[in-house]
């Protein structure tokens, strides 16, 4: 697996063996930063982080800071090995706990997002994690939270258009994997 775009375009990220793991694709991280645009001035929040493909590849692209929450240890190896690898670790922290005890441990420091991932595994729980998001103060003004998950199992919003304090703001289809994207109601 290799980084799409930015300074360290064509590096390689290491993955950990098995099926706990599922690195985002090149092809989807690709859309995504399509869709976003340069990155913002604000931090970034690579949640369910895995290998921090999604993360580092915003880095490269000229993000700021990046923190990534991942609770597995052989993804937690891996993601440490690929920050160090890259010379990012003035630029990232990772956090090993469960997302929303670490969202919780976040808004208590203070620290605000512009630009949120959220992979997470089998699609469980997207909605108390997207409804914490909405509800605190973890997002920056005009922040974007971009949920990766299968086109068959849509995160929360798809009827209302909204969950907790974010509103679902687009959704595009890439094979059987969906992207939701979603704002803040200051956005």
């Amino acid at each position: 697996m290799r980084l799409t775009g930015g300074h360290d375009r064509g590096r390689r990220l290491i993955a950990p063996r098995g099926a706990q793991t599922r690195p985002t694709a090149a092809k989807i991280r690709e859309a995504i930063f399509n869709i976003l645009g340069p990155p913002p001035e604000g931090d970034i929040l690579d949640l369910y982080a895995g290998t921090g493909a999604l993360g580092i590849e915003a880095l490269s692209r000229g993000g700021l800071r990046a923190v990534f929450v991942e609770r597995d240890h052989q993804a937690l190896v891996a993601l440490r090995r690929n920050i160090r690898e890259l010379g990012l670790e003035d630029r990232a922290t990772v956090i090993g706990a469960d997302v929303r005890a670490a969202i919780r441990r976040l808004k208590t420091d203070g620290q605000q997002f512009a630009w949120v991932f959220l992979d997470p595994p089998y699609a469980r729980d997207t909605e108390g994690v997207l409804a914490e998001l909405g509800s605190n103060d973890l997002l920056a003004p005009c922040a974007v939270v971009v949920v990766e998950h299968d086109r068959r199992n849509c995160p929360p919003g798809s009827i209302t258009g909204s969950v907790g304090g974010l509103f679902l703001t687009d959704r595009r289809h890439y094979g059987d994997t969906a992207l939701s994207f979603y704002r803040g109601s200051g956005s």
